[in-house]
């Protein structure tokens, strides 16, 4: 049974958020909300969750799961970036992008697309999430709570509980998010591509 933390959305109850941070570096899933929809993280080095985790979204090796940082500066430890690239990915954080970026030996092979080599990154615009990365400590594994055989993600925490109770240890509830997905963004070329329009305003990297 998962646990429930109702915390304020611009004022999060440290406590809470200490707590569902030990449950997250023990293994457990949580969902949590971000700038965009309610997302699903887990420990980037547990490869156990990360698997949980696929099963529960209902996705595949090759489905690319994003990390969620708090600022640029975890950025090099997990991408290769030029100064180019990143202008514009300081142009465009925090925000409701997903960059895809070429992935570092530190990022485990499982958890980046297996003939790319790649990584999708964000950090994102909303104080809860930004504030259980700080008590975390360290970059999270995530992936937009969309439920299998549907393609609307979930943004609502009560609907969460009522849905994934047994197969979760923590949602945390902020209030209903957005019902948009990030905009995301490949970075891995010579020119940055769009490659799903949402939440972010692609301009601000540049594109249409």
């Amino acid at each position: 049974m998962a646990q429930l933390f109702e915390v304020h959305p611009d004022n999060p109850q440290v406590r809470f958020l200490k707590q569902a941070a030990q449950i997250l570096h023990s293994g457990g899933i949580a969902a949590i909300p971000t700038d965009s929809s309610y997302a699903l993280v887990c420990h980037l080095d547990d490869k156990a969750a990360a698997e949980t985790l696929r099963r529960i979204r209902g996705v595949d090796d090759k489905h690319h799961l994003t990390l969620l940082c708090r600022d640029l500066s975890e950025l090099a430890s997990y991408a290769r970036v030029d100064n180019k690239q990143y202008r514009l990915l300081k142009s465009a954080t925090p925000g409701a992008f997903t960059f895809i970026l070429e992935a570092t030996k530190e990022v485990p092979r499982r958890v980046s697309h297996p003939s790319r080599r790649t990584i999708g990154l964000r950090v994102p615009d909303h104080r809860v999430t930004q504030e259980l990365l700080a008590i975390f400590g360290q970059p999270l594994l995530a992936t937009t709570l969309i439920p299998p055989g549907e393609s609307e993600p979930l943004n609502d925490a009560q609907d969460i509980s009522a849905r994934y109770d047994k197969l979760l240890q923590v949602i945390i509830d902020a209030g209903a998010c957005t019902m948009e997905p990030t905009t995301v963004v490949d970075m891995t070329g010579d020119e940055p591509v769009l490659v799903r329009r949402g939440c972010g305003d692609p301009a601000c990297v540049g594109l249409d």
